[in-house]
């Protein structure tokens, strides 16, 4: 059956009466960091690993990332009235390296609602927001509180960063452990600042 824009943003307003907002989130992963576990349905050592690992990126980004000041203008200034849910997991790498950019311009808007839910225990609802096919995280959803329609979507990556991973898959058929490490590289130098750009242009 055809999934119509209708069925989604009902689905939508179904996963934010169970979403949690950021603080909730940010400890939830670290009490899962602390005990060896992860989120998800699946743990394994890897993943409780990769929840550890960013815990601690989650922690030095919320510190550090720094929002150029004509965005964080237009986000002070924004008008309008939107939730942003984000699909997530603890484990997930590019999650942790956007969400506290994206945690840090909703924070600047009273009139942006930051929810994230988890994917593995949604897929119902990543089901109909793939990306090539495949249940990519993370992935934020726009909506427009008002008319209760989906405005927007991005993710699970930066745009540079889209790019840099779909040249690699290109000549290399898929992204190799050598590749990710190469991607978390550029996420430390990048400082969230591609993914701030891409977001500011969501209001």
């Amino acid at each position: 059956m055809q999934t119509t824009s209708e069925n989604k943003e009902e689905l939508i307003r179904e996963k934010l009466r169970v979403a949690v907002d950021y603080q909730t989130y940010r400890n939830t992963v670290s009490e899962l960091a602390s005990k060896g576990l992860s989120s998800g349905l699946q743990q394994s050592e890897a993943n409780a690993n990769y929840t550890r690992l960013n815990d601690a990126r989650m922690r030095r980004l919320d510190k550090t990332i720094r929002v150029p000041e004509k965005i964080e203008e237009r986000f002070r200034n924004f008008q309008g009235d939107q939730t942003w849910l984000v699909v997530t997991e603890s484990w997930c790498g590019d999650a942790a390296q956007t969400i506290p950019a994206i945690n840090k311009l909703a924070a600047l808007s009273d009139d942006i609602d930051l929810k994230l839910i988890y994917r593995d225990t949604h897929p119902e609802l990543i089901d109909v927001f793939l990306t090539n096919g495949a249940r990519s995280i993370p992935k934020l959803i726009a909506m427009d509180n008002v008319s209760g329609k989906i405005i927007n979507e991005w993710g699970p990556r930066p745009s540079a960063a889209t790019v840099m991973a779909e040249n690699y898959k290109a000549e290399h058929g898929t992204l190799t452990p050598s590749f990710k490490k190469d991607l978390q590289v550029w996420y430390n130098k990048d400082k969230g600042q591609t993914t701030i750009q891409d977001l500011s242009e969501l209001i």
